[in-house]
């Protein structure tokens, strides 16, 4: 128990700055507004690809939760990143339901700065208590959108903003020597600004949500992983202010908001190279119709995810590739989120455009080092969303967006089997 305290002061101060780091989530490669391990230490480096071998504890946690029976002894992560995304946003005046809302023509770049974000994860087997399984804990940013056009006077403030910090708890069981079940159930800290032009301010929440998955050793060189996660509903509370003439004054609404059931297949296979070459694929299903707010913006969505990972001794090379559906809905109807805004579809549009991730291309890449000094495993990831844009309201808005990443992150190992991670699922590189 010597590492006892030493391990609960760091995990608290890593989590005291992880919740800073998080408070505001941008926009960076997300799909639609959810990350999917896109910024974890190892994961980063290969396109967030992880249901069935993930590479990192905190992708085990916030992913398939099985697959956390991969992971030995006690282990203790922390990751960084850095997002910057670049979104303009123009339009043309045209069209009297946005007048209305005060907007007139302006064509601005979003002034919300870059965000950091963290992801902070410990993992325990308890196979010394005769348990084939073990937990997980971890806290990250998970969401976010950030958009900020105030300093173009026709925007009208134009704003939107959503950060969400999720702290989850997991367990992945052993059944058999090839089939692991896990469970997580997460509480996600919500922070809203907008979306509604000129009539917001700033509200939060809170939300559950639920992850159950299945990892099974096909053979001794291919692994499959499925994990369904459930929706995380939020109700910002008076976040909405509509003017209403005479005595009453004004009145103040809510606006639900939903994140999406997900439902992913992993696979991940080293047959190649003598077992050095790890490559692995997940395939993603976002339900965004049946959410709140998102399903009056959003279709559903496919997310398609590659990654690979060579190992040279100590040293690891990765690289991934993500291509997604763009979510765009073409009618997206009159209201979003339990609001009915004044003249309907054309503000929903706008709304559209403030948070139109209609990207399909994502590349990353980066390295990872085993026993950088003993015990300790460092990785380092990069990547870029090349940029897409789409017009709205027939024509008369136009959204452009792309981004860039780049974050590292430190494993600490400690305790019995603590190195046997990767060992037996990369075909022995370690």
């Amino acid at each position: 128990m010597r590492f006892a305290r030493p391990i609960f002061v760091s995990a608290l101060t890593v989590c005291c700055l992880g919740w800073m780091m998080a408070a505001k989530a941008a926009r960076a490669q997300s799909f639609g507004v959810e990350l999917h391990n896109t910024l974890m230490p190892a994961s980063g480096a290969m396109a967030g690809t992880s249901l069935a071998r993930p590479q990192d504890l905190q992708s085990a946690i916030f992913g398939n939760p099985a697959t956390l029976s991969q992971y030995r002894g006690t282990q203790f992560s922390f990751a960084g990143a850095w997002a910057e995304p670049t979104y303009n946003l123009g339009y043309d005046g045209n069209v009297p339901a946005l007048n209305a809302l005060g907007l007139s023509t302006f064509q601005a770049k979003s002034g919300a700065p870059g965000s950091g974000l963290a992801g902070i994860g410990v993992t325990q087997d308890i196979s010394a208590l005769g348990l084939p399984a073990t937990l997980g804990i971890g806290l990250g940013a998970t969401s976010g959108a950030s958009g900020e056009w105030r300093a173009a006077p026709g925007s009208n403030g134009t704003t939107v903003s959503l950060a969400i910090l999720a702290f989850s708890t997991g367990v992945g069981v052993d059944l058999t020597d090839r089939l692991s079940l896990g469970a997580a159930l997460g509480l996600g800290i919500g922070a809203m600004d907008g979306p509604w032009v000129g009539a917001t301010g700033n509200a939060s929440a809170y939300g559950l949500r639920g992850q159950l998955g299945l990892d099974y050793d096909l053979t001794e060189r291919t692994t499959l992983g499925f994990y369904y996660q459930t929706k995380q509903h939020f109700t910002f509370e008076d976040n909405i202010r509509f003017p209403i003439p005479g005595p009453a004054g004004d009145v103040y609404l809510d606006t639900d908001v939903e994140l999406p059931q997900n439902i992913g297949l992993g696979i991940a296979n080293n047959r190649l190279l003598d077992g050095q070459l790890l490559l692995a694929a997940d395939l993603l299903y976002k339900q965004w119709t049946a959410t709140d707010l998102y399903g009056a913006l959003y279709h559903d969505q496919w997310v398609v995810q590659f990654g690979s990972q060579y190992s040279m001794g100590r040293v690891r090379l990765r690289a991934g590739y993500a291509w997604a559906e763009n979510p765009i809905r073409d009618n997206p109807g009159q209201s979003a989120g339990g609001i009915t805004p004044p003249n309907g579809r054309p503000v929903i549009e706008y709304v559209q455009s403030t948070l139109a991730v209609v990207n399909q291309h994502r590349i990353s890449a980066g390295i990872g080092i085993r026993d950088v000094l003993p015990g300790i495993d460092f990785d380092l990831f990069a990547g870029g969303m090349f940029e897409a844009s789409q017009t709205f309201a027939g024509g008369h808005v136009r959204a452009a967006l792309e981004s860039y990443w780049i974050g590292t992150g430190l494993t600490w190992r400690f305790g019995r089997g603590a190195c046997e991670h990767g060992a037996w699922k990369a075909g022995g590189a370690n």
